[in-house]
């Protein structure tokens, strides 16, 4: 028999037709359906089947993707109404947040024109790899798994696409082989276009984080991507405000450069929740730019409280959503 036959007798022997494998020259692969398994029962056919695999004759490299039904996995689209508001900053410290919740998060980074998620989260450089036409995501230091166009073109390449094929481009990531994910970060382009439309449309999040400094030019914008949420259905799960407060650190005088308390004004108004405050400081920009996000450390108290409250919200039952079709 040959190593691939041997091989596949023993994957069938412990996940039956729930598994199919690949062999790539000594490199196995199995796409493992998981629908309808406990956590434990997944965990206990994954580690059988690389026990099976791993060290047999002609098989060098193991790679197990578990699937299971998308409607199980929540989707959290971050999104602003313009640019240069830290919204890609925040996505990766509320994925990693999450994370450490105890949530199994994975990280979208569908800012297809200025993907940033890389740099983040300290996986700059790498690249997916793919299995039966699914992209692999990238493994992270912070148990963030990661698909981000800036894996997929070379660092510093624009990427001039038309709507269509930037949406189609959403559509790989989101749809990458996510495997025991729960819970997928989006991290959307500023704006109101065609990718925030397709994602609405097509994936439909469970819900929204809107993110906006406090000055009103930010905030005007902001109300635009809510409103686009809200009329297609979507759920605001709450506002950020973000670069709220700015302590200088010679003097610790506390300065409002951006002002302050518009965002939470703003939640009040459009009657949404109000998440939290992220203050303008040295240290998020410069270790967020070293792939270091401050919510990884053990004493994090900025996004800790804000990833609780979206934690808590997922834990609910799901709205009843209204039959509204996705603006065109």
């Amino acid at each position: 028999m040959t190593t691939y036959d041997t091989a596949e007798a023993a994957v069938t022997a412990i996940a039956g037709d729930r598994a199919t494998l690949r062999m790539d020259g000594t490199r196995a692969g199995v796409v493992l359906d998981a629908t309808g398994l406990s956590a434990p029962e997944r965990d206990d056919m994954e580690a059988a089947l690389r026990t099976a695999l791993t060290g047999r004759a002609g098989v060098t490299e193991v790679r197990i993707v578990a699937t299971a039904e998308r409607s199980a996995r929540a989707l959290i689209a971050v999104a602003s109404g313009k640019g240069g508001v830290g919204k890609s900053t925040i996505a990766a410290n509320l994925a990693i947040a999450l994370s450490r919740a105890g949530r199994r998060v994975g990280m979208v980074d569908a800012d297809i024109y200025g993907p940033s998620q890389p740099r983040l989260l300290g996986v700059e450089g790498t690249r997916p790899e793919a299995l039966d036409k699914q992209l692999i995501p990238v493994l992270t230091p912070y148990g963030v798994p990661l698909l981000s166009m800036g894996q997929l073109v070379e660092p510093g390449r624009a990427i001039a696409w038309r709507g269509p094929m930037a949406a189609g481009a959403l559509g790989q990531l989101v749809e990458g082989a996510w495997g025991r994910a729960d819970t997928l970060v989006l991290d959307l382009p500023p704006g109101t276009g065609d990718v925030q439309l397709t994602m609405v449309q097509k994936y439909r999040p469970a819900g929204a984080v809107i993110v906006s400094t406090p000055q009103d030019l930010s905030l005007i914008d902001a109300t635009r991507a809510i409103d686009l949420f809200q009329k297609a259905g979507i759920p605001i799960i709450g506002l950020i405000e973000n670069m709220a407060g700015y302590i200088c650190p010679h003097c610790h005088e506390i300065s409002d450069p951006f002002g302050l308390g518009g965002a939470e004004a703003a939640a009040a108004d459009l009657g949404i929740p109000f998440l939290g405050r992220i203050p303008l400081t040295g240290s998020i920009r410069a270790a967020s730019d070293a792939g270091k996000p401050p919510a990884a450390d053990p004493g994090d108290a900025v996004f800790a409280p804000i990833a609780a409250i979206v934690d808590a919200w997922l834990r609910l039952p799901p709205p009843a959503q209204p039959a509204v079709a996705a603006p065109r």
